[in-house]
């Protein structure tokens, strides 16, 4: 929707103090504020009460605080797909805001993204902006057509903040990919990631086409090519498969030689929750998934690949910043373009329920600045404040921050509840910790290894109640 409605209820407004230890700078740029909320705000307010009725936005922008500004920008340039993976969260869970788009991003859309993407990028003064293409599956575009958005980008960013430079990157399934294909795009200067569920065919079965065919084959024709062009090759991204050895999945990626590996969790929350995580129990086992893989990682005499999720944890015990918004307490600060031109928040929030990624602006009339004043967003860049108390009070906040965004969904209360993986967050990060501390401490005697304090019980595993 490209309106503002008129006649919504006004939100409940609540203080949200901001710790003055707080690293973070909460506030949002002076825009002129709206005299009602967009469209989807209804829709929001029913399924997620928090933040959408309860988090006072323009409160927050009357108080002078600032927003912090955009930096990764995902191009939608297609909105359909070459396979139906059975767990895909855009078309197979709670969204179904793919149907209404057209299939192919036009090209006016691109360039008055591009131009909103520079503006923003020259009012903040940023150094860089990422640029990823997306989809569906974006290479059913044609080589020049995928490129286009990147250039467009560029072109914009050299002529209005010829400081920033512009990365670039693509997130296939790989089943399209060729020697061409890779050509191109390292010329063009942009890196591939590919999705894949395991580096054997068996641990891709529900990778599959609209006709029930494997895609494994062809994806991994797709990352034997990439193998031979380091430069182009962005990594893999796989999600946890419980029924799948962890340790034979890890080794089996490692045969396509990605210089990184990322292992997500399976988007699920309190009122949908993953597969196999029993919302009240204390068993981890996702943490035991992936501390078999993190044991075999972390002892292997040479570093045969970077595994994001476990590089976080250990940046963030030592106190660095963190460079993914599933970890930490850093904003949320990307936006993502449909290929209608609207622009939405992550696409994983589709997996909450229908509409939740909606921001009700595009970009033929929202500047970049205005959709970081969306309520979504501001909820997304509060740090601890925007976290339930069972979290602020936690011993690790500082390094789960509280878990993904759309793993704290529960309908009808909305984002303010811990992560339906808390237990197994909060295991993973003790385990990461001892383990560091293990091989710091003998190193350098004469200085404290980093440390998680220790809770008094056991992790905090949030019952119904307490999550509600």
């Amino acid at each position: 929707m490209n309106r503002w409605d008129a006649g919504l209820p006004e939100p409940v407004h609540v203080s949200l103090s901001v710790p003055a230890s707080t690293s973070l700078s909460l506030s949002l740029p002076v825009l002129p504020a709206p005299t009602s909320l967009p469209g989807p705000l209804d829709v929001h307010r029913v399924r997620a009460p928090w933040p959408y009725g309860e988090v006072d936005a323009a409160g927050l922008r009357a108080g002078g605080h600032r927003a912090q500004p955009l930096r990764q920008f995902v191009f939608k340039v297609r909105s359909r797909c070459n396979l139906a993976c059975r767990y895909c969260y855009v078309y197979e869970m709670g969204d179904r805001g793919w149907r209404e788009q057209p299939a192919v991003m036009a090209a006016g859309t691109v360039r008055v993204a591009a131009e909103r993407i520079a503006e923003h990028a020259a009012a903040h003064r940023l150094g860089r902006v990422d640029v990823v293409l997306h989809g569906g599956e974006p290479l059913l575009a044609g080589d020049q057509e995928l490129i286009a958005p990147v250039r467009a980008v560029r072109a914009a960013v050299g002529r209005q903040s010829p400081g920033t430079s512009v990365t670039a990157s693509v997130q296939t399934n790989g089943t399209l990919l060729t020697a061409h294909r890779v050509d191109a795009l390292a010329a063009a200067g942009i890196r591939v990631g590919v999705s894949l569920d395991g580096g054997l065919a068996r641990h891709n079965r529900r990778r599959v086409d609209r006709g029930g065919r494997a895609g494994f084959p062809a994806a991994a024709r797709g990352l034997r090519l990439l193998a031979r062009r380091p430069e182009a090759f962005a990594g893999v991204l796989t999600v946890v498969d419980l029924q799948q050895d962890p340790v034979e999945t890890y080794e089996s990626l490692l045969a396509f030689r990605p210089p990184s590996v990322a292992l997500l969790l399976p988007l699920g929350n309190w009122s949908n929750p993953p597969p196999g995580r029993h919302p009240g129990s204390a068993a981890t086992p996702y943490a035991d998934w992936l501390i078999a893989v993190f044991e075999r990682w972390w002892n292997e005499p040479v570093r045969r690949t970077r595994i994001r999720v476990f590089e976080e944890i250990i940046a963030l015990l030592l106190g660095l910043p963190a460079a993914t918004e599933t970890l930490g307490l850093a904003p949320a600060t990307t936006a993502v373009i449909e290929t209608d031109g609207s622009l939405e928040q992550a696409d994983s929030l589709k997996s909450a329920y229908d509409g939740a990624a909606r921001t009700g602006m595009d970009v033929r009339s929202h500047s970049m600045d205005e959709l970081i004043g969306h309520p979504g967003f501001v909820a997304r860049q509060l740090g601890v404040d925007g976290l339930a108390g069972e979290c602020r009070r936690c011993p690790v906040v500082r390094v789960c921050g509280g878990g993904h965004y759309p793993h704290r969904y529960r309908d009808g209360a909305g984002f303010r509840q811990p992560s339906v993986y808390c237990a197994d967050l909060e295991r993973l990060v003790r385990y990461v910790a001892d383990s560091l501390a293990q091989q710091v401490q003998p190193l350098h005697p004469a200085h404290p290894a980093p440390t998680v304090p220790v809770a008094s019980t056991a992790p905090t595993v949030p019952d119904a109640e307490a999550a509600s």
